[in-house]
């Protein structure tokens, strides 16, 4: 499967796109990849290169944090982290509203948009999948974990497929902390595959291929 890929700018910020055959008689899934913290949309690409997924787009945006030397998160760590939070949520609110923007240049029919991601990518996801006020259809999370959020955001009730995959000798983030997080997603009722593993902070061939099964299933 060859999947074409192209930078551009949404909302004055990189965006690199990939688009496989695509199949309008379908719904089409929009893929959103957020990389980990201090990184680059490249470095997510990376891995989404290797999910074996029909009849979608994928998207790898930019954090909007700047960790400096051309590196990006989705928010800064520390006392702000409220704060940078907050932010996160209104700039993937805005990636996700040009997402179907996008499709509908394509087609009449709406975008099934997932989101996955890596580490504090991985948390983002869950973060917006929590906070977010656009549904999602599926969310992943490899080596994820939730942040402190704002007090003044209300948790959404959009009941999203997601999968959590974490490691028990992930050295970065532990996994009581990743369990601790997808637990939050659950009980706010969610629809929760939950998977341990021995890894540790990456992304591993396994991982690929329960991703390309979770994204290319009913």
């Amino acid at each position: 499967m060859t999947i074409h890929y192209k930078n551009t700018q949404w909302n004055n910020k990189k965006v690199i796109l990939g688009e496989s055959e695509l199949n309008f008689d379908e719904p089409a899934k929009v893929l959103m990849g957020f990389h980990g913290a201090d990184s680059t949309p490249e470095n997510m690409l990376i891995h989404g290169n290797k999910l074996k997924l029909t009849n979608t787009i994928f998207v790898y945006p930019e954090g909007p944090a700047d960790a400096g030397e051309g590196l990006w998160s989705w928010w800064q760590d520390g006392p702000r982290q409220k704060e940078g939070v907050s932010h996160f949520l209104e700039y993937t609110t805005q990636m996700v509203e040009e997402a179907h923007r996008y499709i509908k240049e394509l087609t009449d029919r709406d975008a099934e948009v997932c989101m996955w991601g890596f580490s504090q990518g991985g948390a983002a996801a869950l973060v917006y999948s929590l906070l977010g006020p656009h549904p999602l259809y599926k969310v992943a999370s490899v080596c994820g974990f939730l942040p402190e959020v704002p007090e003044d955001c209300p948790k959404q009730i959009h009941n999203t497929s997601i999968l959590g995959i974490y490691g028990l000798n992930d050295e970065v983030i532990p996994s009581f902390l990743a369990e601790f997080a997808l637990d939050e997603l659950e009980d706010q009722g969610h629809r929760l595959t939950k998977k341990e593993t021995p890894q540790s902070h990456e992304v591993s061939a396994d991982n690929i291929t329960d991703l390309t099964r979770f994204f290319d299933g009913d």
